[in-house]
């Protein structure tokens, strides 16, 4: 038979963000504790709310089942003597596995007869064995901090004020702390702060019902967003999308109370983006917008609670935000009274970094750097680049940014624009923080994408140039980030350009900074990106073997190594590419680095090396054009087309010929053949 497990841990309030983690990690850790002791069930389901942890394990079996153990023991020829008596080697076998040397058995296998010990360990009841998982699984659900309380030996997110553990209805006993478990959940904090008795799931489903809370996350989220629709169409909008809202404020509230507030409309001569801030970040609002897009004077909040007089819940957090809003449109106007361009003297007063300098060198550095790359890919656009590039961090300085620093770069172009400089500019300072996240927006401008680029490199380069390398664990700068943006903005543009000559641009401009050697950070620097390139194109589908090999050839363009990728993994869907792959690999094997000699045709001895040397004549003579104009997959088809000719001229001579020129003569042609690909993609690595 099989029962219901039913778990709740109850607690102080956990912070919103630690909960879908740690659903995820009760699901993971009760998994592979039941299978590791070998116990059966058919489905887990977790919950979460602030003040609980809930787990359900379902048609879990009432004990292990009985388990069979054979050990191999030494051969028979050493486990006992002519006469049969067992050797020292049998007894210690015997001993180590708890039974006499006359239980042992001897089976034959394909290395001759060894003993063997047989025995069976009967099932333990899965109730007995809950009450050592339980507390382990409490004390191994991993928290970003935990704490301890009174003076107990435990640590959790928070103190925990009760724990249910139910097996089939009857209680797990165990301890965790000084809290004992039992059958008894607890409501909700203010409307039913009262503990209430449990049988199963179901039944503690409905006893929340009736106690405001709601444990299932999924069911407060569309409580929620059902609300919120509803409320946004009595003042004729529709709710801004916010996923990311939405899940954070699932996870603050037990039973979910959505209420519709206003606030001046004379607030929206401030800019959106800041409104929207000030009420998702300080408040966690949802704000309105009308058919157009147009925000509204009006905000939604989630309670908690039912109040008996919503009226009072909604003047006040409207008292609440009006002070927020009538602070950031004071930022607002205050901030217009300095022009942009005189806040840029400002920061040389800002630390960027201890050993890189201020924020005012980091500017100079990469609005050099942005201007090289403008230089090259848009020379008209120079000047411009290099104007966003000087303003582009000069509302880091500003009363606005100072306060809501969500707004760093949306402020700048919003300045810029008031205070007349051009609109490619002003968007250039507000897309160079761009992408903001992996998968994240990318610049739309040639400016942006400039700027953006040469930010980034700068922060890489600096970072690594005085000892501040990411860890596996650690990554405080967002290295890793900026490399993976660097390199999609590249990609996403086609932009020709040699990764290694642009960092070492980067590195020229930060030359007086460096504490380590040059070329030892150029070279780290160079396999970082090599490092977030595999991961781009690996996500993007592409088989790992194909894009290393593709990397090992060359991969100082991003862009170029894409197309090459991709030119590849269309050429191994074609039936013949295993043996491809087989001959040039075998190519590689006998050539080694290669022999550097002209191939003498007065040396071939057998027509299947002419043969090769004159179709290596004719793809050579189309390859070129084909590099040149990046048309990888039809490169790769003609030099596809030699296998035949590779294969006949492997059948047709010996290559490690005993004469030493017609040796050294074959050795050259396939060095030719092999080379073909060099520039593309090395087969060695391709599995």
């Amino acid at each position: 038979m099989s029962k219901e497990l039913f778990f709740e841990i109850g607690s102080e309030e956990i912070p919103a963000g630690f909960l879908p983690k740690a659903m995820a990690d009760m699901e993971g850790l009760i998994r592979k504790e039941l299978e590791s002791a070998r116990i059966e069930f058919s489905a887990i389901e977790t919950m979460a709310a602030p003040r609980r942890l809930v787990l359900v394990v379902r048609d879990l079996a009432e004990e292990q089942p009985n388990l069979f153990i054979r050990a191999m023991g030494p051969a028979k020829n050493v486990a006992f003597g002519a006469d049969g008596t067992p050797s020292k080697a049998a007894e210690g076998f015997a001993r180590g596995q708890g039974v006499s040397v006359s239980d042992l058995k001897i089976i034959a296998t394909e290395k001759g007869e060894y003993l063997c010990a047989e025995k069976e360990e009967s099932g333990r009841p899965t109730a007995q064995l809950l009450t050592e998982i339980l507390p382990r699984l409490i004390a191994a659900i991993p928290f970003k901090k935990s704490m301890r309380w009174k003076d107990l030996d435990v640590r959790f997110a928070r103190p925990l004020h009760w724990i249910v553990a139910l097996y089939g209805g009857e209680i797990v006993p165990f301890s965790f702390g000084d809290i004992h478990s039992g059958n008894a959940s607890c409501g909700h904090r203010f409307m039913a702060n009262t503990p209430f008795a449990v049988r199963d799931f179901a039944d503690y489903l409905a006893q929340c019902e009736k106690h405001f809370v709601i444990p299932s996350p999924a069911r407060r989220r569309e409580i929620i967003s059902r609300d919120i629709a509803a409320l946004a169409k009595t003042v004729g909008g529709e709710v801004l999308a916010d996923a990311g809202l939405l899940d954070e404020v699932t996870f603050l509230c037990e039973y979910p109370s959505a209420v519709l507030g206003t606030f001046n409309p004379d607030f929206l001569q401030v800019p959106k983006e800041v409104l929207i801030t000030s009420m998702r970040s300080h408040q966690r609002y949802f704000s309105l917008v009308d058919a157009s897009g147009k925000l509204l004077p009006c905000f939604i909040t989630i309670n908690n609670t039912l109040s008996d007089d919503p009226s009072v819940v909604v003047k006040g957090n409207e008292r609440v935000l009006r002070a927020r809003l009538s602070d950031a449109r004071f930022f607002y106007e205050e901030d217009q009274k300095v022009p942009l361009a005189d806040r840029v003297e400002a920061l040389k007063s800002v630390v960027y970094q201890q050993k890189l300098g201020t924020s005012y060198e980091k500017m100079e550095r990469f609005r050099a750097l942005s201007g090289l790359l403008a230089s090259r890919f848009a020379p008209e656009l120079q000047i411009a680049t290099e104007r966003a590039a000087t303003l582009c961090k000069a509302d880091l300085v500003s009363g606005m940014v100072g306060e809501f620093p969500e707004v760093q770069g949306i402020m700048g172009r919003d300045y810029a624009l008031r205070q007349g400089e051009s609109l490619e500019v002003a968007n250039a300072i507000a897309e160079h923080y761009l992408p903001t996240a992996a998968g994240g927006e990318l610049p739309t401008s040639e400016i942006g994408a400039f700027v953006s680029i040469a930010d980034k490199l700068d922060t890489i380069c600096g970072c690594f140039g005085v000892g501040l390398i990411p860890t596996g664990s650690a990554d405080p700068y967002a290295l890793r980030r900026c490399a993976i943006g660097i390199l999609n903005i590249v990609i996403s543009r086609n932009l020709t350009l040699s990764l290694p000559e642009l960092i070492g641009q980067s590195l020229d401009l930060l030359n007086a900074k460096l504490t380590r050697p040059r070329a030892e950070v150029q070279a780290e620097v160079i396999e970082f990106f090599r490092g977030r390139l595999l991961n781009i194109l690996t996500s993007q589908g592409y088989a790992t073997d194909l894009v290393e090999a593709v990397l090992a050839a060359r991969f100082d363009d991003p862009s170029d190594a894409g197309e090459r990728v991709k030119a590849l993994a269309l050429l191994k869907e074609q039936a013949d590419f295993e043996p491809l792959a087989a001959a040039f690999k075998r190519i590689g094997n006998i050539i080694k680095g290669g022999v550097d000699a002209p191939i003498e045709p007065a040396l071939f001895e057998a027509d299947c090396e002419g043969a090769l040397f004159h179709e290596l004549q004719k793809v050579e003579a189309g390859l070129e054009l084909c590099l040149e104009k990046r048309d990888y997959t039809t490169a790769l088809r003609a030099i596809a087309a030699l296998r035949p000719t590779v294969d006949a001229f492997f059948d047709g001579v010996m290559v490690m010929a005993e004469n030493p020129q017609v040796r050294s003569n074959r050795l050259a042609l396939l060095t030719s053949a092999g080379r073909l690909f060099s520039g593309i993609a090395d087969f060695a690595k391709i599995a």
